[in-house]
C-alpha cells in the first residue's frame, strides 16, 4: 500500500461529512417491544454495528397522561446495558403538546449522553422546529452535554412541506422524515385513502410530490432523507417492494418499520448494487494508493468527486450489512 491516507480524512475538506445512518429505523412504543428491539437488533448485528436503529416513541407509545413515566422509562432504557451498541432514539411529542418540554428533558437529563437522535413531529413551519432545536440546545447547556445530539424531524404536514428546504438546514438536523399517514389526513380528503399505501402512494401526485420535494431538500443539504412506514406487516414482498421504489424511484435512504418482520426487507431492499460494491472496493484501494490524485480505471477518470460517491456507496453497503471485498474491509473499516 502506497498511502494510508482514509477517505473520510481526505474527501470531505471543508465540509461536512453526509451522515451514513443505518437503513432502517424500527419504532418501538413500549417496554416490552424496546426490549424485543433490542434483542433483534444484537442478533443482525454485523461484529459491532446494528444494521437497523431503534426509536423510542413518546408520541404514540406513552399512555395518556403518564407521558413523564414514558419518557423516564425510556431514558432508562438507554442507560440499560441492553443498549449495546448506543442507537436509541427517541421521538417526542409535538410543539403543541403540553408534555413534549418535560420528554425532552427527561431524556436529556438523564440520558443526554447517550441518545442516539431527538425526532420532532407535525411542526407546522420552520420555527415549530427551530423552538425545538432551542430548548434542546439549552437543556444541552444546563446539563453539561458537550456532544451534538441529532435532530430528525418529521415532515407531516402542508406547512412544513412549504418551508422543507429552510428545515432541512437548520442546525443539527441529521433527517427529514415523511409522514405519509398525517400529511394525507391534512388534506382534508382531497388524497383518498389508498394514497396510504402501495401502489397509491407512488402514483398520486399529491404525495409523489411531497416525497420528491422532501428527498430533494434533504440530499441537497447534505442529509438523510428517510421514508415513511408500510402498514403491511405479514407480507414482507409488499415491504421490499415499498422500500426499493423509495430508494430507485425517489431516493430515500432510510426507512421506518414498524414490526420486527418488516426490519430485514428493508435493509435488503436498500443495499447498494452489488457490482457498484465491487467496483467501489477496486477504486477507492487504487485511489488510496494514488494518494487520492486523479487516477484512470477501466478507461475512465475519476477524481475526488467520484471517490466520494464511491466511498459514501460502501458505507451504506457496510451498514446495510454487505460482504465488502476483503482489501478494502483491511483498510477502510478494520
Amino acid at each position: 500500500m502506497k498511502n494510508n491516507l482514509h477517505p473520510s480524512n481526505v474527501l470531505y475538506a471543508g465540509s461536512r461529512p453526509f451522515p451514513m445512518l443505518a437503513a432502517c429505523e424500527h419504532f418501538a412504543g413500549n417496554e416490552k417491544l424496546l426490549k424485543k428491539a433490542l434483542q433483534i437488533q444484537s442478533e443482525l448485528s454485523v461484529g459491532e454495528r446494528p444494521i437497523f436503529d431503534i426509536t423510542a416513541d413518546c408520541e404514540d407509545g406513552a399512555p395518556a397522561g403518564k407521558e413523564r413515566e414514558h419518557a423516564d422509562m425510556i431514558a432508562g432504557m438507554i442507560l440499560s446495558g441492553e443498549n449495546r451498541f448506543g442507537r436509541i432514539g427517541v421521538r417526542i411529542h409535538d410543539v403543541r403538546h403540553p408534555v413534549w418540554r418535560d420528554e425532552l428533558e427527561i431524556v436529556i437529563s438523564r440520558a443526554g449522553q447517550g441518545v442516539a437522535y431527538i425526532v420532532l413531529p407535525k411542526p407546522e413551519n420552520a420555527k415549530d422546529v427551530v423552538t425545538q432545536i432551542t430548548a434542546l440546545d439549552e437543556l444541552r447547556s444546563c446539563y453539561g452535554i458537550a456532544r451534538e445530539i441529532p435532530v430528525h424531524v418529521l415532515i407531516e404536514t402542508p406547512g412544513a412541506l412549504h418551508e422543507v428546504w429552510e428545515i432541512a438546514c437548520l442546525p443539527h438536523v441529521e433527517t427529514l422524515d415523511f409522514g405519509l399517514m398525517d400529511f394525507v389526513s391534512e388534506h382534508h380528503g382531497a388524497i383518498p385513502a389508498t394514497a396510504m399505501r402501495s401502489p397509491g402512494q407512488f402514483s398520486h401526485a399529491l404525495v409523489a410530490r411531497a416525497k420528491c420535494e422532501i428527498a430533494a431538500a434533504a440530499l441537497g443539504n447534505g442529509i438523510v432523507p428517510s421514508h415513511n412506514v408500510t402498514t403491511e406487516i405479514r407480507d414482507v414482498t409488499v415491504v421490499r417492494d415499498d422500500a426499493r421504489r423509495a430508494r430507485l424511484e425517489f431516493g430515500f435512504l432510510r426507512m421506518w418499520s414498524i414490526h420486527p418482520n418488516q426490519i430485514q426487507p428493508i435493509v435488503e431492499a436498500m443495499r447498494p448494487d452489488f457490482a457498484e460494491v465491487d467496483e467501489a472496493a477496486i477504486l477507492l484501494v487504487a485511489a488510496q494508493d494514488a494518494a487520492w490524485g486523479p487516477i484512470q480505471h477501466e478507461g475512465k477518470l475519476h477524481d475526488r468527486a467520484s471517490y466520494r460517491y464511491y466511498w459514501e456507496l460502501l458505507q451504506r453497503a457496510q451498514s446495510t450489512g454487505m460482504d465488502i471485498p476483503g482489501n478494502a474491509r483491511q483498510r477502510f473499516f478494520s
